[in-house]
């Protein structure tokens, strides 16, 4: 099956926006990791140590799926090279190739966000803690 230029060409934004979300994410978590370290320098403790856990998965994770994003960018303009070239079957090839690596960086961005909402339930527990003592 030979596919035209435009198909691959259709992905090529949308490929786009996702990278730039997933580097704003990898942005979010060096903040957290600077704040989570300062904090860790005046005061170590114990909730920090789970944190600091979960943002080291996180940040393989959004390493993970950025490589995987960049690399399904690459196919898919390697796919339209081909398709340009009048090599529509190693284009058709190396179209689905990208896309299989644009649904295994859209996969691990599912578990990235599974456990940016844990680093949160984390947060929300030390503060139902502290506001249980009050009382």
């Amino acid at each position: 099956m030979e596919i035209s230029l435009t198909t691959p060409a259709l992905l090529f934004p949308a490929i786009s926006l996702l990278l730039l979300a997933y580097t704003n994410r990898f942005l979010a978590i060096a903040n957290i990791i600077r704040q989570l370290h300062k904090m860790h320098l005046d005061n170590p403790k114990k909730i920090l140590e789970g944190q600091m856990q979960n943002l080291r998965r996180r940040l393989f994770l959004i390493r993970t799926m950025q490589f995987f994003g960049v690399a399904s960018l690459f196919l898919c303009v390697l796919a339209m090279f081909f398709i340009y070239m009048k090599v529509g079957e190693w284009g058709s090839y190396t179209f689905g190739v990208s896309l299989v690596f644009l649904l295994l960086s859209l996969f691990i961005s599912l578990r990235e966000i599974q456990l940016s909402t844990k680093a949160l339930e984390i947060e929300l527990s030390d503060m139902e803690f502290g506001s249980k003592l009050k009382f």
